[in-house]
């Protein structure tokens, strides 16, 4: 009824689908100004790749073979650039960055150049070794020639010269996620942002949305919570008529590229999150991995356990390592190992410090300057080194290398329902948590957001780099207290 009133005042409105003007739609000249340059950048490189070949092959006759062949040479390159671009190469994006592609393209035009050239001509127009350094030289200076065209878009969006004006319309909840991905790519100026509760209904507050969104200039509008906006017909005929490209962001779903595929049904676009051909391998795979690194890391650095266990009891009395009940893999007890750095009477003592507690939802329990902390204790927690005998809990299977961190029973006991699903994999030693901030990150809500995005993603090149950027982390001694 609301919607019929705010029309029945106003017979005078124009067709929702007729545009003011005739227009181009935004950034359409920058879009192609784009591709014409990086087929002009490729069409170079061949043709260097082409000269070069042809001074190593015919020195005194380079004239003359450039006089016979120039219209076959360029019929050539032309032919490969549009092989290229049927490969979607000169399209926006991580496809315009696409190296094995490109490549793949370019050898298999010279492999249809040698088709014909040996089915439709009697004499050979080129030395077979003269065709073998043009394949090469064109895959390494095609590759190049992008490579530099895509640092100097990438030096120039840093500097926000060509950037393209974005809007987005979501949820209070959903802005800082969605701000965070338009960030990664590099290429998105934010120029506003509008609640999408304000305007889920209201037509007029969806006029004012829309003409907002045009005074500013803006070429990209991306949409979340696509379904809770009732008038989504006049929001997009409004931003088509605009030139405005439209963005459904769907951000709750955070898909992993890995496995996902898009299809057609009934010409509605469905997710599809396709699993690998052959299952369950992953756990196996990522315990075998865990398993020969942790053995082989502590038979090397055995001798760095024995200085450390030497020099704890030298520091205070007390047993070397400390054991402390963590939660695991489906909520199941364990004992987790450490070398001690705290004083024995640590856990007796926390409950007095409780109300220094730093985190801001209390899950977590961390203090800056902790008095429990020995002097060989604060050294060790700096580098981690106390972490050092979880690899013991890695080789019963208890543990492994990367995962969520183990907390304890005082943690887990104040979880929330949605806080459970890192309990559903293996903890570990380090994980997204640990080379994002470590103890600097005192919000657990973020942890449990670096814990879902790694089990998403999961994969054992990811778990080399998280180690990798772990070394580096501890190196920096960042966050560590």
């Amino acid at each position: 009824m609301s919607f019929v009133s705010e029309l029945s005042g106003n017979h005078s409105v124009l067709d929702l689908r007729a545009p003011s003007l005739t227009q181009l739609r935004k950034r359409v000249g920058a879009i192609w100004l784009r591709r014409i340059a990086l087929m002009l950048v490729d069409g170079i490189c061949l043709r260097i790749a082409w000269k070069i070949a042809q001074l190593q092959s015919f020195n005194s006759n380079l004239n003359s073979f450039e006089k016979d062949n120039l219209f076959f040479i360029l019929s050539t390159i032309a032919i490969q650039i549009c092989l290229i671009a049927t490969q979607g190469l000169y399209e926006a994006g991580e496809k315009r960055r696409d190296y094995y592609t490109l490549n793949k393209t370019i050898t298999f035009s010279y492999f249809i150049l040698l088709l014909f050239e040996s089915l439709y001509l009697e004499n050979n127009l080129f030395p077979r070794g003269m065709l073998v350094t043009i394949w090469l030289l064109s895959m390494a200076l095609a590759s190049l020639g992008r490579f530099l065209v895509n640092t100097a878009i990438l030096r120039l969006r840093k500097q926000n010269v060509i950037t393209c004006p974005t809007y987005i319309i979501c949820s209070p909840a959903e802005k800082e996620k969605a701000i965070q991905l338009l960030e990664e790519q590099n290429c998105y100026n934010l120029v506003g942002w509008k609640d999408v509760n304000s305007i889920s209904q209201s037509l007029s507050d969806l006029s004012t949305t829309t003409e907002e969104i045009v005074n500013l200039g803006v070429a990209e509008v991306f949409v979340c919570s696509w379904q809770s906006i009732e008038n989504r017909m006049h929001l997009y005929w409004k931003l088509r008529n605009a030139g405005v490209i439209l963005h459904v962001l769907p951000i709750e779903l955070q898909a992993v590229e890995q496995r996902l595929e898009l299809k057609m049904l009934g010409g509605i676009p469905i997710l599809n999150f396709m699993p690998p051909a052959i299952t369950g391998s992953d756990f196996w795979t990522k315990r075998y991995f865990d398993f020969w690194c942790s053995a082989l890391f502590v038979l090397f650095a055995s001798p760095i356990y024995l200085l450390i266990a030497l020099l704890i009891k030298l520091d205070s009395p007390g047993p070397v390592f400390y054991k402390q009940t963590r939660v695991g893999l489906h909520g199941k007890p364990f004992k987790v190992w450490k070398f001690r750095t705290m004083v024995t009477n640590a856990d007796e003592l926390q409950k007095q410090l409780e109300a220094q507690n730093e985190t801001q939802d209390g899950i977590l329990f961390k203090i800056k300057d902790d008095p429990r902390i020995t002097r060989v204790g604060k050294f060790l927690r700096q580098y981690s080194l106390d972490e050092f005998p979880q690899l013991f809990n890695v080789l019963f299977g208890e543990m492994s290398l990367v995962g969520p961190r183990p907390l304890p029973v005082r943690d887990v006991q104040k979880f929330s329902s949605h806080h459970f699903i890192r309990q559903e994999v293996l903890p570990g030693i380090t994980g997204l948590w640990q080379i994002s901030g470590r103890s600097d990150i005192d919000d657990f809500e973020k942890v449990i957001n670096l814990d879902k995005t790694y089990m998403e993603n999961w994969s054992l090149s990811l778990d080399l780099q998280i180690i990798l950027q772990t070394i580096k982390v501890i190196l920096e001694k960042k966050g560590a207290y």
